[in-house]
């Protein structure tokens, strides 16, 4: 009774809160907040604020899609469309970063420029590339045309931005570039390095000469080894899945009919007398060939050819990757000229979306019904298992799949693909775990310290063993004699060298021996494979009285070009990491 009388009691603050609840509710409906809701971001990705539509993002890709059927005369594939997809949102993060630079920078272009780089005495590429005679002079008039003329207005209006757009891009280069100056020093220092040579002598002590045994290591200073060194035993996202596939390789019925459709086509090139045109019409995989050919440079799995009349045409041969007919058009002397009629050996539409359904009716029960394992068995299915790493597409078992990874990067534990058609499979597959980046555990990566330990101990020791031979003998002859070691030389050894002949990839050891003077022996050198100690016999330095403008001028080119390339190499991803980045495909797309 106590609870229905407070019930009783409570009913007009009930009746308020229930008001108030539905007079909300309608100006939330008012206002399309619900439908806001349902319809979730606005946009595909934005870039510090700027927003990246949907429409340029779909329009840069059909670009591509474009171009790559006019090179190859060929549709793109699934695999393909997932590369160009991401290429596509890179070039459109790049260009905002770069863009908000450009703005951030104040680098402008006036309309003045834009005229110059279009009627200047040295034009602009484009310009060049669609306004220039045949005598190679600038058909201004027509320029002027398109400009001016309202049946090309939306021409003119692209022209000037590209323009613009380039006009601002080598504004910035030529920034970046006047920050990366190179120094008359650094010339002259390039010059002496590429110049300078030495002949020397040297002995080297091979860390493998290390006994095992002489490597006592404990498992304490294993652990502080990796605790200090923690940076390089650091791993990416990764991803373990299983998966199935569906082959969309022709079966034998699909060969057979190939075969069919190739012979019934036997009589038909007899009696062609335009053979050209009566391959392109068939779709020969094979193109016309007007050249004769020597009878003994006949390949093998043409030889049948050698044995026809001038107008027959084989039986269908098969090679590894075709069925095709022989015609032999025409023959002087021990030359013939002849055609191939030509089908590839491929699955077959009808076969390709039996292999396609099968797949999607698959993953259908498997997401809805029952589970990814059970599906799998009670269909006979093979359940393969595969490992991928977040930026690397290779996948052990499949091959280079963009697609895969694309599904991977932004999937959870337990989430089923769509069908993702590959080159020869529709594969679906299924998310077990995904390891966060980070450090790798010790126990993870135990072995792998143990020998980066062992490396270091080894070098230890071999540098102790040939300091100790330098205190004790005072000739680089007396230490290989007691070393039971030969000394070895090198007559003209070049300051800018990596490489020692006989003994690897040195930089370091070069440097040092470099650093001394003719008639100096070193002390212990540690090098990546072995400690050496060096004598220099001779240094032939270079003088920089031959340094002339012309090599001075290229030798800076090249360095400004270096500093260039390495800066521009790490400035744009650093803009990235620094940039706010949303990506809205995960949602919107897929």
């Amino acid at each position: 009774m106590g609870v229905m009388e407070k019930m009783r009691n409570s009913t007009g603050i009930i009746l308020w809160v229930l008001i108030g609840s539905f007079g909300l509710l309608w100006v939330l409906a008012d206002v399309n907040f619900f439908d806001a809701m349902q319809a979730g971001p606005n946009s595909l990705g934005a870039v510090n604020g700027e927003k990246i539509s949907n429409e340029e993002y779909q329009s840069r890709i059909q670009y591509y899609s474009n171009t790559y059927s006019q090179q190859t005369g060929n549709s793109m594939t699934p695999e393909m469309r997932a590369f160009y997809e991401n290429q596509a949102w890179d070039e459109l993060v790049n260009s905002r970063l770069l863009d908000q630079k450009m703005k951030e920078l104040g680098i402008t272009v006036s309309d003045q420029e834009v005229l110059d780089m279009v009627f200047g005495d040295n034009p602009a590429p484009i310009i060049r590339q669609n306004f220039t005679r045949e005598d190679g002079t600038i058909d201004r008039a027509a320029i002027q045309q398109v400009l001016s003329s309202s049946e090309f207005s939306q021409q003119a209006v692209a022209l000037e931005v590209q323009l613009r757009n380039q006009r601002r891009q080598q504004k910035l280069q030529n920034f970046i570039a006047a920050g990366l100056q190179v120094t008359e020093q650094e010339v002259e220092d390039e010059f002496i390095r590429n110049n300078t040579t030495a002949e020397v002598n040297y002995l080297r002590f091979p860390y493998s000469e290390v006994a095992e045994q002489d490597l006592e290591i404990s498992d304490s200073e294993l652990q502080s080894y990796y605790n200090n060194n923690k940076d390089r035993f650091t791993r990416d996202e990764s991803y373990r899945f299983r998966y199935v596939t569906f082959s969309k390789l022709p079966t034998a019925a699909d060969t057979a009919q190939i075969i069919e459709d190739v012979r019934e086509l036997s009589e038909p090139f007899a009696q062609a007398e335009n053979d050209s045109l009566f391959l392109a019409r068939q779709g020969s995989s094979t193109s016309y060939n007007s050249s004769f050919v020597a009878e003994n440079d006949v390949r093998e799995e043409y030889q049948a050819v050698l044995d026809l009349e001038v107008g027959e045409v084989s039986d269908v041969i098969l090679t590894a990757n075709q069925a095709a007919i022989l015609k032999k058009e025409d023959e002087r002397g021990d030359e013939i000229k002849f055609q191939i009629m030509s089908y590839n050996i491929q699955a077959l539409p009808s076969t390709i979306d039996d292999a396609n359904e099968r797949a999607a009716d698959f993953e259908f029960f498997a997401s809805e019904e029952t589970d990814f394992e059970e599906e799998a068995n009670s269909r006979n299915l093979e359940i393969k298992e595969a490992f991928a790493t977040k930026g690397n597409n290779f996948i052990s078992g499949l091959g280079t799949s963009q697609q895969i990874m694309n599904f991977l990067d932004g999937s959870d534990e337990d989430d089923i693909s769509e069908v993702l058609e590959l080159n020869s499979d529709f594969v679906v597959l299924e998310v077990l775990e995904i390891t966060p980046e980070g450090f790798r555990p010790f126990e993870e990566v135990r072995t792998q310290v143990e020998n980066l330990v062992k490396i270091e101990r080894r070098k230890e020791l071999t540098t102790e063993k040939v300091q100790g031979l330098i205190d004790q003998y005072s000739t680089l002859e007396a230490i290989a004699e007691s070393s039971e070691q030969e000394v070895q030389s090198l007559s003209n050894l070049r300051a800018n060298a990596t490489v020692i002949q006989g003994a690897g990839r040195e930089p370091m050891v070069i440097g040092a021996a470099f650093a001394l003077d003719a008639g100096e022996t070193s002390g212990a050198i540690a090098g990546n494979s072995a400690v050496f100690i060096m004598e220099v016999v001779s240094k032939n330095e270079a003088d920089l009285a031959n340094l002339d403008a012309q090599t001075r001028n290229e030798i800076r080119q090249r360095l400004e070009q270096q500093k260039f390339q390495e800066f521009n190499s790490v400035w744009l991803e650093q803009l990235k990491e620094d940039a706010d980045i949303v990506d809205n495909r995960d949602r919107l797309l897929r």
